[in-house]
């Protein structure tokens, strides 16, 4: 079955029974500055699984588009993907287990048409230090489910994923209860590391085996649902929220549980296809079938390659028609690293030459039947592509000259890093090249690139700490602080400049200070004194902050201000800062903020620019902190 068709034949289900069908939130949450990217489906549900009401009500479902970006070095096997879609469907405090499990049955079973002797499911076991029972009602839910269809039924404690491998799976098992690593959801892990005031609970996910596949022992003694070698493959999983922790050790029942489920629509499509490899789906396979084309090798030969071309450049498509475009910055950063990637991995099937403006039309035509947005910046998004991949092959003739420099004199691990970092160039490649002019390669040289390798990773870590993936953590008082005069900052910057269309052109906030930068020329020490003078003077007021959920059309006809180049779903949250006749900014924002600016100055901090400078061709900086 087609994945579009799957996609669809989820909707359509859900819509029967009652949900409202939203449009897929944007990969680049609107003036989020805690992530980079929508990384999993329920990540733009997260206020409202938090208790703030959804203006389509109770009953919610979508395709929401994902990217995970920490995945772009594992992107080669047969199941993982950068970019994916999410079906999703939430109760929000009305139905619950039930009603979910009996509705996947039926989406699987009966309008997939899935073959559930395939279909594996695993329960939570439970913990007695916390007083959280085993979840047998679930599990009895799905025992019901499969005797009706004349399946086994029985059930397996196993515990840990460690414990999996060792005990493995007996005959007519077909549930499984795993610990708080495997089946609890929280925000932050287990029960023990969930955050204190969070929604929490056991979760159910759902496995489709392909029998045909020999359990590899490197993986652990034993194959069970939650083993890596293959012959399993999550398809969803749905999460019951529950519990509320409210203090260590401490859980609540929530009065009003929530449903928040997801499936991977490509991995759905593997299993409708009874075929582990997701690239055989299709919304992945023409794009293998044009790289086969332009190379003249074909995918048996050259998988890995084509895997990762395939998988770089729908996501890099994907970001391109949500605004974002190659940079050395965020993600604009992540973009520029999937393009050269996949350009790189061309070179092992032969194509040298320009091959994007081949490539991308055929990712568009998948997707522009279901996504009006890819159709309307067609033409935008290929432009983007092909430009960038331009200007790397420059880079590359440049770090094939500098490759040439180090051939000479012996390649050394570090040297190899140079390349890779500096030059976009794969270790493999750079290796090749050298063999190819006759060996020396340093004795360490593998030590020496993998150390390298690990100070970036480490240094990366380092810049990403405070940008979490579920969208909400990380927002302390100074966070907010900071957030909230970024909108001040915006509003005078428009009035003191007398600039309606200055615009925000991106934002970055620590706990430290504030980033803004928007398009305008340089400004005078007059003006920047002035703008100062005019955040303080707003500070001092102590305006009311307040937001409401509008229909996007509406909020924007309604003069609300968005950031230049976002994209947005059905309905937007939108800040307003001042009351009555005196809203001095209305901006489509995700918060929080502060509820009335005199918070920002607590202890007598006052509202201070440390530098304004160029960010790109027309664009401007400014820095700013509360001290």
């Amino acid at each position: 079955m087609k994945a579009q068709d799957i996609r669809q034949k989820y909707l359509d289900f859900y819509q029967r029974n009652g949900h409202a069908v939203i449009k897929r939130a944007p990969l680049i949450l609107t003036n989020d500055p805690t992530t980079l990217f929508t990384g999993a489906g329920m990540q733009p549900m997260i206020p409202y699984l938090l208790g703030e009401p959804h203006s389509e009500g109770k009953r919610i479902a979508d395709s929401q588009s994902c990217l995970r970006a920490q995945d772009i070095d594992d992107i080669g096997d047969n199941r993982h993907t950068t970019f994916f879609e999410m079906l999703g469907n939430w109760s929000l405090g009305d139905y619950f287990k039930k009603e979910q499990i009996n509705w996947m049955w039926q989406f699987l079973s009966e309008e997939v048409g899935l073959d559930m002797n395939r279909v594996y499911v695993t329960c939570y076991i439970g913990d007695e230090r916390y007083n959280i029972p085993k979840d047998t009602e679930a599990a009895e839910i799905w025992a019901e489910l499969y005797e009706k269809a004349g399946l086994s039924s029985s059930q397996a404690d196993i515990g840990s994923e460690q414990a999996g491998y060792a005990r493995g799976i007996k005959p007519g098992e077909r549930i499984f209860y795993y610990d708080g690593s495997k089946n609890w959801w929280s925000r932050n892990g287990g029960p023990e590391t969930t955050p204190i005031g969070d929604p929490c609970g056991p979760d159910s996910e759902m496995f489709y085996e392909f029998d045909f596949i020999e359990h590899d022992p490197k993986f652990g003694e034993h194959c069970h649902p939650n083993c890596d070698c293959g012959r399993f493959m999550e398809i969803g999983n749905n999460v019951f929220m529950a519990y509320k922790k409210v203090a260590d050790g401490v859980f609540e029942s929530l009065e009003k549980p929530n449903i928040d489920h997801g499936s991977g629509l490509e991995r759905i499509a593997a299993a409708s296809n009874n075929d582990p490899d997701v690239f055989k789906i299709s919304l992945l396979w023409p794009i293998i079938e044009k790289l086969q084309d332009l190379s003249g090798k074909n995918y048996d030969s050259h998988t890995e390659s084509m895997r990762v071309i395939a998988d770089h450049l729908r996501a890099a498509t994907f970001m391109a028609v949500d605004g974002c475009v190659p940079s050395n910055k965020e993600q604009g950063y992540v973009m520029r690293r999937l393009l050269r990637r996949a350009i790189r991995y061309s070179f092992d099937l032969g194509i040298e030459q320009n091959f994007m403006q081949e490539v991308v039309p055929v990712i568009a035509n998948l997707y522009e039947a279901d996504f009006p947005e890819v159709k309307e910046s067609r033409e935008q998004i290929i432009a983007v592509l092909v430009k960038e991949e331009k200007a790397f092959r420059q880079t590359l003739r440049k770090g094939l000259r500098q490759m040439q420099h180090y051939i000479d004199d012996g390649l050394t691990g570090e040297e190899l890093f140079t390349l890779y970092d500096t030059f976009g160039f794969p270790v493999e490649l750079s290796t090749e090249e050298a063999h190819k002019q006759g060996i020396k390669l340093s004795d360490n040289w593998r030590a020496e690139f993998n150390a390298k390798m690990a100070e970036q990773r480490q240094r990366s870590k380092t810049a990403r700490k405070g940008q979490f993936s579920g969208g909400l953590e990380g927002h302390d008082p100074i966070h907010l602080k900071y957030h909230t005069a970024t909108h001040l900052l915006g509003a005078a910057l428009r009035k003191v400049l007398n600039a309606p269309d200055l615009q925000q052109h991106g934002s970055n906030i620590t706990a430290d200070r504030l980033r803004f930068d928007f398009n305008h020329d340089k400004l005078t020490l007059e003006e920047k004194q002035a703008v100062e003078d005019q955040v303080n003077a707003w500070i001092d007021a102590d305006l009311p902050v307040k937001f409401a959920v509008y229909p996007t059309e509406e909020a924007l006809k309604m003069g609300a201000i968005g950031a230049f180049g976002e994209r947005y779903g059905e309905e937007v949250k939108v800040y307003s800062i001042g009351e009555d006749d005196n809203i001095i900014s209305f901006e489509v924002c995700g918060g929080p903020h502060v509820d009335h600016t005199g918070i920002l100055n607590e202890d007598g901090k006052r509202f201070k620019i440390t530098k304004e400078e160029s960010s790109a061709a027309g664009i401007r900086r400014i820095k700013a902190v509360l001290r």
